[in-house]
């Protein structure tokens, strides 16, 4: 293992201020080595750190953080922000159970100004600081560094129109590597091109060029002034975009000159008011496997450092692998099927649907709430919208779900993919509300599938169910279960009897439903019967199928993984109210109310007791309460379930 030896003495950005300025690429070096090498362990948001390194150096060297307020965009460019600030050897856990978040967190770092998971919230949060800074009389710097991805967020816009009318000291710094998360996309992308490629210029730069090869040495001057042209590109035209919106535009300047930077960022002293900082950055920046293929190394899982190929084991087909078969076959038969994602085309399985039928695949750019009301035009039109979207992102529609998807009645469709838990990116990406926010909705259906089959089955009878609907699926490998030729769909609003029993009733839903059999598989060992249903749909329920099992065994346990509070239990407990059904014993297991922090998946279903072995627990609790045998069954049981997981 090679030797660190500048980072071993940088605990805080006040040590990185004492290295020699002409020393700083060492440090640079460093950090890229040591966040290929530890990443490569853990898995992580690899590509887009590496891109700032030299720009996160600068930052630090510069500026006085905690002081002055650092708010990192989305967090997936932090990676060298916490190892200067003091977490270097913690960063080999990063995003494992009880090691540091791969995110910026306030609970974690006095120098974590703000807390990030999501795109576009930077510029708002950062001229809250420099609000409240104002307010306070005080004279520290907020810096709010964003992707260029970022900006076709409209919560990003609405910050720097608000940033520009105010006039407060605020610095903004765009990281320019011109990709976000898939290929950007949009207006705003498209800006620069547009204007170098129009009539105007185009006529303008053949005319230069004709001059130049003219003159004495003109071929070489003509090839200097090609060099130069996208340099030019970005001084002359995107700074009137934002000196427009009220800043003061500066750049852009190179991302990978530290020199260039430290220049720059001690300069900015002399300008008041907000002020947009315009750096171009290489995404994967000397990491020769992430800068040839950047998108994968977005958010990659274990690698091998020296080659960049993948270390982990292929577990079969995922849900996302399913459903992108599905989507591309319902849209060979139903012309009318259109697909759209937000900024995830490879993320949500779309890629194969934008191959088949590149005019009825949209992608919107990191912008969800325009995603769902887009839908919702087409919809009005006649067309079948899929919206393909991660559970935690589709939270960022909530209002457009309802107003414009829902109030109306259209038949927009949700692919709701990573339902559940996700694992190490933590807090901001658990998939953990879906459940509650959806089924609150008038006019809106949700069904989430047992396995592989049942999801092409639930999504082709949402797409034909002319109603809006979700299809509410996890992340990672499925089941195993194979996909008939002919799927066919799954009956509106019933569930299924999976196994029968006499002694308690487990209601699953979803991924669950595996749970809920295997703690029956291990019930019957301990002499308990119980009844396994797959509900199937969270709305509208089966009524038809559960009231009798309730009324015939008494005891009902819920399992999902969704929060508790408004849940897939609390639909349950409603149903059986509204039917005056008080079952003898009535129990829910999910997530408690509290945010699910990173880790391996099953490390945070254990800490929260969403488990095989929680379940038998809890029908063995309330089919024989008080008998003194129930440790011991409980101990056979539980070492069963952990052989088995």
């Amino acid at each position: 293992m090679a030797k660190l030896p500048w980072l071993v003495s940088i605990r805080c950005p006040a040590d990185l201020k004492k290295v020699p300025r002409e020393q700083l690429a060492e440090v640079a070096a460093e950090l890229r080595e040591k966040i290929v090498r530890d990443v490569s362990r853990t898995g992580g948001h690899l590509a887009s750190s590496l891109g700032v390194v030299e720009l996160t150096i600068a930052l630090h060297y510069v500026f006085d953080c905690p002081e002055d307020r650092f708010v990192w965009d989305v967090g997936h460019q932090a990676y060298a922000h916490k190892i200067l600030t003091g977490r270097g050897a913690a960063f080999a856990g990063q995003r494992t159970w009880g090691g540091i978040s791969g995110f910026p967190r306030i609970s974690e770092s006095i120098y974590d100004a703000f807390g990030t998971g999501h795109s576009g919230t930077s510029i708002s949060a950062a001229l809250g600081m420099a609000a409240a800074r104002d307010l306070d009389g005080k004279k520290n710097r907020v810096v709010a560094v964003i992707g260029d991805g970022s900006l076709s967020n409209g919560l990003a816009f609405e910050g720097l129109n608000q940033a520009g009318h105010r006039k407060r000291d605020l610095v903004v710094v765009l990281n320019d590597n011109e990709f976000s998360i898939s290929h950007n996309v949009g207006a705003l992308s498209g800006y620069l091109t547009r204007i170098m490629t129009g009539r105007a210029y185009t006529s303008f730069r053949k005319r230069i060029e004709k001059l130049l090869k003219s003159m004495p040495h003109g071929a070489f001057l003509a090839r200097i002034a090609k060099k130069s042209e996208e340099l030019t590109k970005g001084f002359i035209v995107p700074g009137i975009l934002f000196e427009e919106l009220g800043f003061t535009y500066v750049g852009p300047i190179p991302g990978h000159d530290l020199e260039a930077l430290i220049r720059t960022f001690q300069n900015l002293s002399n300008i008041e008011g907000p002020t947009f900082v315009h750096v171009v950055t290489t995404k994967g920046k000397g990491y020769a496997p992430a800068e040839a293929n950047p998108e994968f190394f977005h958010g990659v899982g274990t690698f091998d450092p020296e080659t960049g190929k993948g270390t982990g084991t292929s577990a079969g087909p995922t849900y996302t692998d399913v459903f992108s078969d599905a989507i591309v076959a319902l849209g060979r038969e139903n012309p009318k099927v259109v697909a759209i994602t937000a900024a995830m085309c490879s993320g949500t399985g779309l890629g194969k649907f934008k191959e088949a039928f590149p005019d009825r695949f949209f992608d919107v750019g990191i912008a969800e709430s325009h995603a769902v009301t887009f839908a919702a035009g087409l919809a009005r039109e006649g067309k079948i919208p899929v919206v393909a979207i991660y559970s935690t992102f589709l939270q960022r529609a909530f209002d457009q779900v309802i107003h414009d998807v829902c109030l109306q009645s259209l038949p927009v469709v949700f692919a709701v993919d990573r339902g559940g838990v996700v694992g190490a990116d933590g807090a901001t990406h658990q998939g953990l509300f879906d459940l509650s926010f959806l089924r609150g909705i008038p006019n809106m259906s949700v069904m989430a599938p047992r396995d592989e089959a049942e999801l092409v089955r639930m999504l082709r009878t949402a797409v034909a169910s002319g109603r809006p609907a979700a299809v509410r699926y996890p992340r990672g490998a499925g089941m195993g279960v194979p996909v008939p030729a002919d799927p066919g769909t799954v009956p509106w609003g019933k569930g299924e009897l999976l196994a029968d029993g006499r002694d308690v009733l487990l209601v699953g839903i979803g991924a669950t439903v595996s749970t809920c059999l295997l703690a029956a598989r291990e019930l019957r060992k301990a002499g308990v019967s119980a009844a396994v249903v797959d509900a199937r749909f969270v709305k509208p329920m089966d009524a038809g199928l559960i009231l009798p099992l309730v009324r015939r065994i008494g005891r009902v346990i819920t399992v999902e993984e969704n929060v508790l509070a408004g849940g897939f239990g609390s639909a349950v407990l409603e149903m059986l109210d509204e039917n005056d059904e008080h079952p003898h014993q009535f129990h829910r297991i999910g997530f408690a109310d509290r945010f699910a922090e990173h880790g391996a998946p099953s490390e945070i279903r254990e800490a929260f007791g969403v488990t095989a072995a929680r379940v038998a627990e809890e029908a063995l609790r309330i089919c024989s309460p008080g008998k003194s045998f129930i440790p011991s069954i409980l101990y056979g049981i539980r070492s069963r379930l952990e052989k088995i997981v």
